[in-house]
């Protein structure tokens, strides 16, 4: 079983890709051919005027990578735009995707409606899901750990393969998404969460910013005085309690106490930090011990051994297409 999949450089990771994370490093003990890798190219498409940010972020990425449990002996841990292969395979896909199936699709229709301060009418981020196969199909991946606002890029992914074997020679799997199934975490507003809303919290924080983070997050608004008994599935602090507290007495303990207004918000809260707290501490540690330094020669390895398998899958390709020069 081959696992590929990446995160993009935009910036600091957050406690919902800590949770993706997680779910990578169950998979990597179940697979021999683990492909993990920071999309820097993905992160042009709708940050390619803050450069700066893509280039500071790609190296802290690999450290969060490596500080969460990915291990290099025995997954690539590297960086798309190192391995120009990608570049040249999205290239050839470009040929057999016509433009008005990559306007179809829903992620696409969805972000140009609602991101207005950018401009997203660009090659680039119209081929975004294109790259995605590009990126997929190199290594011939077989499943794709991805949210579920990425499995329509999946499909599309299998689409791609499909269409590449049937036209010229049998090269490519058809991928699989494989879809965690820990909720997406909302940010502390309620809202999706999302930098541009400053509702994230980072990886790489602290007990005490915890705390400030946490304490202040809106609850179910029906408990609008302690007495109050509120709804956990309309509160965004459960969301967070089903993923970092793993008693299920305590959960229980939330639930009731919530239900019957026997505990405050407060009390739900600083149970909360509590397991976030020693959940997140190995990691917070790993970080201290990893520099900027250690992960650039993670990546140099990994780009070296992701780009010889990439070599291989374009000269079948290359075959395939009668472009054998």
């Amino acid at each position: 079983m081959v696992i590929v999949s990446g995160m993009r450089a935009t910036g600091k990771l957050h406690i919902g890709n800590f949770v993706t994370l997680e779910k990578w490093v169950e998979l990597q003990k179940k697979s021999d051919h683990n492909f993990f890798f920071v999309a820097d190219w993905h992160a042009l498409t709708s940050h390619y005027d803050e450069v700066e940010i893509i280039e500071e972020s790609t190296l802290d990425i690999i450290r969060h990578y490596l500080a969460v449990g990915l291990n290099p002996n025995q997954s690539v841990i590297f960086i798309q735009s190192a391995i120009k292969e990608h570049a040249e395979l999205y290239l050839l896909f470009g040929m057999i995707a016509s433009v008005s199936r990559l306007e179809r699709i829903p992620t696409y229709k969805e972000q140009i409606t609602n991101i207005s301060d950018k401009d997203l009418t660009t090659l680039g981020f119209l081929g975004y899901p294109l790259l995605q196969a590009a990126d997929i199909l190199i290594y011939k991946g077989e499943r794709v750990p991805v949210g579920e606002d990425q499995i329509y890029h999946i499909e599309f992914t299998r689409e791609i393969a499909r269409k590449f074997n049937l036209r010229y020679k049998e090269v490519f799997p058809e991928p699989e998404a494989i879809i965690s199934n820990v909720p997406k975490l909302p940010g502390t507003d309620g809202r999706k969460m999302s930098k541009s809303y400053g509702n994230i919290i980072n990886i790489e924080t602290n007990e005490k910013e915890l705390k400030e983070k946490i304490l202040p997050m809106i609850t179910d608004p029906a408990r609008k005085r302690r007495t109050d008994p509120g709804n956990p599935e309309k509160c965004p602090v459960w969301d967070y309690h089903k993923v970092f507290t793993e008693s299920q007495e305590e959960k229980e303990w939330v639930v009731k106490g919530c239900t019957t207004a026997g505990i405050g918000c407060i009390d739900c809260k600083k149970l909360l930090i509590k397991n976030m707290k020693n959940k997140m501490e190995p990691v917070w540690e790993n970080l201290a011990k990893i520099s900027k330094e250690d992960a650039k020669k993670i990546a140099i390895e990994g780009n070296e051994k992701a780009r010889n398998i990439a070599k291989e899958t374009m000269k079948e390709v290359k075959d395939a297409m009668h472009m054998r020069w």
